[in-house]
């Protein structure tokens, strides 16, 4: 019986949203396949995207930042995954053995496919007002993301909704009918750059699905938040 190819690279694009899974848990359990799935220790953010690559086997790394930092040691390494117990970070004449983590030690998502209980608001959320939101929150200091529906339109707000005489910043993604407020943390927004369909349900869940790649953020919000 011929043995999967057990060596790969990994490509720039997979390697940016490593870094990001690793902002979300800094320990992750990739799965044998081209599948990559986080979630976080609060179990209120869960990302999963579709690479290139495949990776031949399942296994765990409990510090993703530093398997990275390590990758970053060479210029174009190899990893080979004959071993059971480690892989084999390679490049010409350097060579790194990087021990796995025992599965157990990992949080790992639901086997489950996640779906919306319900979809109440839709808006588009493109690179530019992304950015200028989470610049505002961190210019300001300010704890609070909310989408707010009122008046037939959906903003998005920067704020601390605990001070009612705090600063804030708000933009304009869409149109509605409903009077709602959907409260996030801010430092739960935790995505790649780029742009997103999101999709908030009643029942304080949200998906921010990327319009340039295969990848979707699930992100819980508040108890405070309402929906009329």
């Amino acid at each position: 019986m011929k043995l999967k190819n057990q060596t790969m690279k990994l490509s720039d694009k997979t390697l940016s949203l490593l870094k990001n899974f690793s902002s979300i848990n800094q320990s992750i359990l990739f799965r044998q396949g081209n599948k990559l799935r986080t979630i976080s220790v609060m179990k209120n953010i869960l990302a999963e995207a579709e690479i290139t690559e495949e990776f031949p086997k399942d296994f765990g790394i409990y510090d993703l930042n530093q398997f990275l930092n390590g990758l970053n040691l060479h210029q174009n390494a190899e990893l080979d995954f004959d071993n059971d117990g480690y892989v084999v970070i390679r490049e010409g004449k350097m060579r790194s053995k990087y021990f796995f983590a025992d599965p157990s030690v990992i949080v790992i998502p639901p086997d489950k496919e996640i779906t919306l209980p319900s979809e109440d608001v839709c808006f588009e959320l493109n690179t530019q007002q992304l950015d200028k939101l989470l610049k505002a929150s961190a210019i300001y200091q300010l704890p609070d993301l909310s989408a707010v529906g009122d008046a037939g339109v959906i903003k998005l707000v920067v704020r601390d909704k605990k001070n009612d005489t705090s600063n804030n910043f708000s933009i304009v993604v869409g149109e509605t009918d409903s009077v709602f407020t959907f409260n996030f943390k801010v430092e739960n927004i935790k995505i790649l750059p780029g742009a997103y369909e999101v999709v908030i349900s009643q029942k304080l869940l949200s998906r921010f699905t990327s319009t340039d790649r295969d990848l979707k953020y699930y992100i819980a919000m508040e108890p405070d938040s309402t929906f009329e």
